[in-house]
């Protein structure tokens, strides 16, 4: 009797199996060097999610692959806290008065519209002691990643100031800011 000759796709085929499924099994856990200080982090900052925490990670050299990140998050069952926020009530405190110029650059958005019905925005950046205009960015649309190279673009042309102040709207709550800000 003859033996009956299958090529490797048909038998899988007639099995119900895939290929790829034997090629390629899900990998074990068996680099949990990033899963102390993935742990650290996630209890340091509860209201960060993976993409952050792999943003974090990434700056200290720990990942480069962010589904390696999300893998070991949903393995170890961490996720947001959800809990409802609370109204901070913090006393006013006096804003001090700058005495030398490059001590505090206050920063804000403005919008306008030129004749032809264009919108452009405006970042202006102000010297608070000599009322000096540091730098404007005009663009149609300005990104986080913009407002971050123009701001590392002043300190090297002026020197660091102290403080950059900013309004708590939405212009200056991107990634890109805060991890500019954990940079300088």
């Amino acid at each position: 009797m003859e033996a009956l000759r299958l090529s490797e796709r048909v038998a899988f085929k007639l099995a119900g199996l895939s290929r790829t499924a034997l090629r390629y099994q899900p990998k074990t856990n068996t680099d949990n060097s990033v899963l102390p200080r993935l742990k650290a982090l996630a209890t340091q900052y509860p209201r960060y999610g993976y993409l952050m925490l792999h943003g974090l990670l990434r700056c200290e050299g720990w990942v480069k692959n962010r589904k390696h990140t999300y893998r070991l998050y949903t393995e170890e069952g961490l996720q947001v806290c959800t809990k409802k926020r609370k109204k901070l009530t913090r006393p006013r405190q006096p804003m001090e008065v700058p005495t030398a110029v490059n001590q505090r650059w206050p920063t804000d958005f403005v919008s306008d519209q030129s004749s032809n019905s264009g919108h452009f925005r405006v970042l202006n950046v102000v010297d608070d002691c000599s009322r000096e205009m540091v730098g404007q960015l005009v663009s149609v649309s300005i990104s986080g990643r913009q407002v971050a190279r123009f701001l590392s673009f002043l300190i090297e042309q002026r020197g660091k100031p102290n403080k950059v102040i900013c309004d708590n709207g939405i212009d200056f709550t991107s990634k890109a800011m805060f991890f500019w800000s954990m940079e300088t």
